[in-house]
């Protein structure tokens, strides 16, 4: 089919269409990126200041899920950080906001019936390094009495350490 062909049968304002609903400008633009010392100060009050956090969620809730990367492969989030302090509190509000939760968060708040299938799927996650190479018993210490179950079947299939070095 020639140009002359194509334009008379489907018609010129068909092909305008893309650029008159502004597809053309929507799939060449990007978000801009976080700064970097912006999401270093969101994971680091991550682990301690629950009003801090809200203050910089508020003005930038695309914080909820952005990592730092601490360097040598050691990304952390600000759940993750809350995670492996056991700060459950902020735990709980990152989750109500729409975080992604994770096996580790799972071990923290003892929640065996999600946590035991996840291993038997895939048994190497029983040495899942988190943030700072906390690993899954770690994060079942820290969640306490809520957690005394998963800590005993984590240390029932062979986990003992509770921190791996990452570095």
């Amino acid at each position: 089919m020639n140009r002359k062909y194509f334009i008379k049968s489907v018609g010129l304002s068909a092909m305008m269409l893309p650029f008159a609903t502004g597809w053309a400008q929507t799939t060449t633009t990007t978000d801009p990126q976080l700064d970097k010392n912006l999401v270093k100060e969101f994971v680091g009050k991550s682990h301690s200041d629950l009003d801090r956090v809200k203050i910089l969620l508020k003005e930038h809730p695309t914080l909820l899920n952005a990592a730092h990367d601490w360097k040598f492969g050691d990304f952390e989030t600000g759940l993750g950080a809350a995670s492996h302090v056991g700060y459950k509190e902020l735990v709980r509000f990152f989750l109500d906001q729409g975080a992604q939760a994770n096996i580790f968060t799972m071990a923290l708040f003892g929640k065996i019936d999600i946590l035991k299938p996840m291993l038997e799927f895939s048994p190497a996650l029983l040495h899942a390094k988190g943030p700072h190479g906390f690993t899954l018993l770690h994060h079942a210490e820290k969640g306490g009495e809520e957690a005394l179950a998963v800590k005993e079947y984590l240390q029932s299939l062979g986990a003992k350490q509770t921190r791996v070095a990452l570095y």
